[in-house]
């Protein structure tokens, strides 16, 4: 911006110092007039009448237009000339807002981010559904826009809504950001893609040439250290999670399924007709149910109690070469109205892991009274009423929420781990054992990624089996459902997170804890999470093998998952 004018003291072509700061505004500490600093102070008190948080070291230039619900500017942070501001936006300290920069909607912004010129954060989008509406006369919606700390956004930069830009990224000139980008990413192009890891300089999806061995030194370590583990469990009549547990039927199965999926063989502590009579003893004749160990347990309380058993026993006896002599009534004789009134009744909007529990429980006896009808040649009457499989898989394809290709719904306490872990549960036990396509597609692939990063359920320092495998089997059975590719670098980056937490939480002699960096869980069956125990090994291995396959080297450990946590469909 240049002026000749007589009397002023310019000269020709001279920069007017009053737009100077404007458009570069990171030189207003040190060259700004007094009187440049009390404009900025009376736009900051302004700001703070209405309602506005504002530090007093930031600086919003005067050709700035801030019309924000509801704003807030840390310390040494600036907005640059034409910069236009609205909705709910928060921007952290030292961040810079530089020229013509739209940030619109709901937008939260880390600290140490800079914003190149002429970018658009955009936390907010237009309906467009009804195509007989004119679209300015369609609602709004707003997921937000969130940044990390430590992000650099080059020139003329579209961030959409939705999006999570992770902390240290940096993001390419004429970037259009449309999912998520991981932290430490370096990321570009229409649609932004992850071309560089900051910290390693790998590209997406690469995988450490050491890997392989690694996954196979650790197997074969596991592989070695397995009869020790399981004899240690055995208290010479019963299995038990740990040393000093009380034994359960659970522990029993874990031992079966850990010495089939490392040893390929039965348990050497009894032989295999004894581990199938050792399971199924105490059997409730009338329902088909089994109760716990030392349980007496009859009617509605036995139904309870012996649920998971319809699935943990009855894959230990599909390992053993033995299936259940009767069907689990309560569960595989609905009538398909029946099913639809069963399901419908679960509570997904407020328990979608119990939800998706009953349902793991419901499909899986329907596959073992199944392969009963079969057995039998439906001489006789049938354990599985006609058309009850196809209700059932009729009314969870139906029911899905395409936005999150999810069942049931987050909660505000812990977010998406409810319908996380109750669509693993309910995709297990249904679709993916009848070899039916899992479905939900890349917005599984969105919300799980979304779930696995910012709530943090992968962190070393908590994360549990329950939520390694829960992520790493959507993933893994996503690529069936419409997404294989989608996302490569991210679900790539999830996957060594979780290799890293198994391989590196083995400990000699008594293999994985359920939760190998603690947490918050009380004592279950008296072991305490933390320390190694059947559950969280055998848990452990088979989540290894998905995230493993997830990057291509699955082979190296030299085992695959056979029982209640196998990839191929039952059926």
């Amino acid at each position: 911006m240049t002026r000749t004018s007589q009397g002023t003291g310019w000269k020709d072509g001279d920069v007017d110092p009053s737009l100077a700061v404007t458009f570069a505004p990171w030189i207003f500490p040190r060259e700004a007039s007094p009187q440049e600093v009390a404009e900025n102070d009376e736009r900051i008190a302004q700001a703070r009448v209405l309602g506005h948080q504002v530090a007093d070291s930031a600086y919003i230039a005067p050709n700035a237009v801030l019309a924000a619900e509801t704003f807030a500017l840390g310390e040494r942070s600036y907005l640059a000339a034409h910069a236009h501001v609205t909705g709910d936006v928060k921007i952290g300290a030292d961040c810079s807002v530089n020229v013509s920069v739209a940030v619109r909607g709901t937008v939260s912004i880390g600290d140490g981010v800079r914003i190149g010129t002429h970018c658009s954060l955009l936390g907010f989008d237009h309906g467009f559904a009804d195509a007989h509406v004119p679209v300015f006369q369609q609602p709004h919606t707003s997921r937000g826009i969130t940044i990390g700390d430590d992000v650099w956004f080059g020139a003329q930069v579209v961030v959409l809504d939705g999006v999570t830009v992770g902390a240290h990224s940096v993001i390419g000139a004429g970037a259009v950001v449309t999912k998520d980008v991981p932290p430490y990413s370096i990321a570009v192009g229409n649609p932004a893609r992850v071309v560089r890891d900051r910290l390693t300089g790998q590209r997406p999806g690469a995988v450490s040439p050491g890997l392989p061995a690694r996954l196979a030194a650790f197997a074969d370590q596991a592989r070695t250290e397995l009869p020790t583990i399981l004899s240690a469990a055995w208290d010479g009549e019963f299995y038990r999670d740990a040393p000093g547990a009380r034994p359960t039927r659970r522990a029993h199965c874990d031992a079966v399924e850990l010495a089939s999926l490392l040893l390929t063989t039965a348990p050497a502590q009894l032989e295999p007709a004894a581990h199938v009579a050792q399971l199924l003893s105490g059997g409730d004749a009338e329902t088909g149910l089994i109760p716990e160990i030392g349980s007496a347990a009859t009617g509605e309380k036995l139904r309870d109690e012996g649920a998971y058993h319809v699935l943990a026993v009855g894959y230990a006896l599909d390992l053993l070469g033995a299936r259940f002599p009767g069907a689990a009534r309560p569960f595989a004789g609905h009538e398909p109205a029946e099913v639809i009134a069963d399901v419908e009744r679960l509570p997904w909007r407020d328990r979608a892991w119990h939800a998706g529990a009953h349902v793991d429980t419901l499909g899986t006896a329907l596959t073992w009274a199944g392969e009963l009808d079969s057995d039998s040649g439906l001489d006789g009457e049938r354990s599985v009423p006609a058309g009850a499989r196809e209700t059932l898989i009729g009314w969870l394809l139906s029911h899905r929420d395409p936005g999150t290709g999810l069942w049931g719904s987050p909660r505000e306490n812990d977010g998406l781990r409810e319908p996380v872990n109750g669509t693993y549960r309910l995709v297990r036990g249904t679709l993916a054992q009848w070899g039916t396509e899992v479905g939900g597609g890349e917005a599984l692939v969105d919300t799980v990624l979304r779930h696995a990063r910012p709530s943090g359920v992968l962190n070393p320092r908590g994360v549990t089996a329950c939520d390694a495998l829960d992520v790493a089997l959507l993933l893994w059975w996503a690529r069936f459902g419409g997404a294989r590719g989608y996302r490569e670098a991210e679900v790539a980056a999830v996957a060594q997170s979780v290799v890293d937490v198994a391989v590196t939480s083995w400990v000699e002699g008594r293999g994985i804890a359920f939760a190998p960096g603690g947490t918050s869980m009380g004592i279950v069956s008296g072991v305490d999470p933390s320390q190694p125990s059947l559950q969280g090994t055998e848990m452990w291995l088979a989540t290894l093998w998905y995230a493993a396959d997830l990057l291509g080297q699955s082979s190296a450990l030299g085992y695959r998952p056979q029982g209640i946590h196998r990839p191929e469909p039952r059926a």
